[in-house]
């Protein structure tokens, strides 16, 4: 069959990865595949804190609303005799105004982690978003669905669709239960990947490029078709990263990534049951003083207590 090419819906926000460190390599963690590392970048001795989540906040636009809905948006406002200016702060406090309301009522950790997710997916593994979460979860009408990230990528003329699942921990030394508790979080949306789409399939949440596409995979009609997952764990991290030069820290970053992959228990990851966790690809991202960052990350957003 002949896949839709949608290439002009990736949206790479390269600004915001120039603040982010990465590294990709084979760690000592199941599966026996290369994972990634990222922690926030360093400039000298100087951490890119500030620039990292002001570009973070940045890329809310391109999360919350494809580039054909921004467009139609911007479109009517401009039409309604605002500047360019005025229309793209009005786009923006609109994808603000998605933001659904946080357990505490203040801060965003579980938007801060699906953000970083969407990103990930679009930067590193090329893969556009099908399902888009934020318009859901405050839609009046529709339960938010499960599963962070739905995303989609042509390999060699293969359907391939990506699960992502985003986790946020604040505490101190809860690394482990953590990376545990994500590993059992997207085999379960993994189970449930179906009937999601057909929840929304006939909502206004799909790009329209691809919405022949989940029609087929619903229908059984993608018999080639692939899942992979993404798992990304953000947390507080309690090793110490002191150096006199910038190659001294991001050593110390580097060592403490590998440190928690190789003390994660691997008899947790129940490949033999879950044949999927073979294409599981694991994202580890230690924060220094994470609920600061967290805090800064929420005050950026207004309205962050549910929108208007």
């Amino acid at each position: 069959m002949n896949l839709p090419d949608v290439k002009n819906l990736l949206v790479k926000n390269n600004v915001f990865f120039n603040h982010v460190h990465i590294i990709n390599q084979k760690f000592d963690i199941l599966p026996d595949e290369r994972h990634y590392g990222m922690a926030i970048d360093y400039v000298d001795l100087q951490e890119s804190r500030e620039q990292f989540v002001r570009e973070l906040v940045n890329t809310v636009v391109d999360w919350v609303y494809s580039r054909a809905k921004q467009e139609s948006i911007l479109g009517q406002l401009l039409s309604d005799e605002r500047s360019l200016s005025n229309a793209s702060s009005e786009l923006q406090q609109k994808a603000f105004e998605k933001f659904r309301p946080s357990n505490d009522g203040k801060l965003l950790h579980g938007q801060f982690g699906e953000l970083l997710l969407a990103n990930c997916l679009q930067n590193i593994f090329d893969a556009v978003p099908i399902l888009r979460k934020m318009p859901i979860a405050t839609s009046p009408d529709l339960e938010r669905f499960g599963v962070d990230a739905i995303h989609y990528k042509q390999i060699s003329n293969k359907p391939v669709f990506y699960i992502g699942e985003a986790k946020s921990y604040t505490s101190k030394y809860s690394f482990n239960a953590a990376f545990e508790k994500a590993i059992n979080s997207i085999i379960k949306e993994y189970g449930n990947i179906i009937r999601e789409l057909r929840q929304y399939l006939h909502e206004d949440f799909l790009a329209p490029e691809i919405e022949q596409l989940a029609t087929d995979l619903i229908n059984g009609k993608l018999k080639n078709a692939e899942y992979r997952l993404v798992s990304i764990v953000a947390y507080e991290e309690t090793e110490k990263k002191n150096g006199t030069t910038r190659d001294e820290i991001i050593e110390a970053i580097n060592t403490a990534i590998v440190k928690r992959f190789k003390n994660f228990d691997n008899c947790k990851i129940d490949i033999a049951g879950n044949p999927i966790l073979n294409r599981i690809t694991y994202i580890v991202f230690p924060i220094w003083e994470f609920e600061n960052l967290v805090n800064s990350f929420s005050n950026l957003i207004p309205n962050n207590k549910g929108g208007l």
